[in-house]
């Protein structure tokens, strides 16, 4: 084990309530009683206090108050570390090594009974979400490090589906996963404003010797959300989209990420949503198509005309090819 992990090991073995000597704990984790030696004294500079007394019936223990801290997490905090970490991992989070060492010290330094109970525990919650993209780790680990650290980075970034890539001087604010994607929220120079980019469109990534520092009120996540959610009671020209059908589907629609927010009104196997009209226009019959014939809209008629429209593009699209 490494020095931190032994150090670690002592204060669980010490929190015991035990009085033990350096041999004592040089046997239960097979090291020099020397190194015990250096690790104690390490241990009382940072500040733990440990109480030796001499003699016969000396040893080594803690003091009352610190023995009562905190220090190592009860069974339900333990168990939600382990809850998180899957979805973590499942996310493409990039410091997952990292992560499953810090499960392994949580399991190594808990007792039989709750390293049996986190055991039973780990098998009861599993989460499936898109494979995560493994060579977007590194570009991930940098862009957080330069967030954390103010590092003005240089990137070559590709828009949207297009096959042309331009280079950017960005301020990364932070990273936002959303929808089994990853998102930088950077301040963009050529642009001279706040943008999100998609981090698998990152082609390249480079530092440069500027620096900045993140406003201290900013939220990417706030950010993020005001950007792709509209507010209702800021909205241009809208209306009721009025939608019937059946109700399991109701209820899947009435969550929908987006139109979810704008539900105004909802009774059994109807539901009537507040959109700005241009988006009624360009983005609704996309996100109503997937239901197919278990929902039918009452309202607006164009609205019927644009998924009809929608359709028969995509019929002629797929017909031709």
């Amino acid at each position: 084990m490494s020095k931190t992990d032994n150090m670690l090991a002592i204060l669980w073995l010490l929190r015991s309530g035990k009085r033990l000597t350096a041999g004592q704990l040089a046997e239960a984790l097979e090291i020099n009683v020397r190194t015990v030696y250096r690790y104690i004294d390490a241990l009382c500079a940072s500040g733990v206090p440990i109480i030796a007394d001499a003699g016969h019936h000396g040893g080594y223990t803690l003091l009352q108050p610190f023995t009562d801290a905190p220090l190592l997490f009860d069974l339900n905090e333990q168990k939600a570390l382990i809850h998180a970490a899957v979805f973590a991992q499942e996310a493409g989070y990039p410091f997952s090594e990292d992560l499953k060492r810090a499960i392994a010290k949580l399991k190594r330094y808990a007792n039989d009974e709750q390293r049996g109970a986190m055991e039973r525990h780990s098998k009861g919650v599993e989460v499936i979400l898109p494979p995560a993209n493994p060579l977007l780790e590194s570009i991930l680990k940098e862009l957080e490090l330069s967030a954390a650290n103010g590092q003005t980075l240089c990137i070559e970034y590709q828009k949207s589906y297009q096959t042309d890539h331009r280079s950017r001087q960005i301020d990364p604010y932070g990273l936002v996963h959303w929808k089994a994607n990853w998102y930088l929220v950077a301040f963009c120079h050529l642009r001279g404003d706040i943008r999100s980019f998609r981090v698998d469109r990152i082609l390249s990534i480079n530092r440069t010797d500027s620096t900045f520092e993140r406003p201290a009120t900013f939220s990417a996540r706030q950010f993020f959300l005001a950007n792709l959610l509209p507010e209702s009671d800021k909205q241009e020209n809208p209306i009721h989209v009025h939608v019937t059908g059946r109700k399991q589907a109701i209820n899947d629609l009435c969550c929908h990420w987006y139109l979810g927010r704008l539900l105004v009104e909802r009774s059994g196997e109807h539901a009537r949503f507040l959109v700005e009209e241009e988006l009624v226009h360009k983005h609704v019959p996309h996100f109503l198509l997937p239901y197919g014939k278990s929902i039918s809209v009452q309202e607006p008629a164009f609205l019927k005309e644009r998924l009809a429209a929608v359709a028969a593009d995509l019929l002629h699209y797929y017909q031709s090819t």
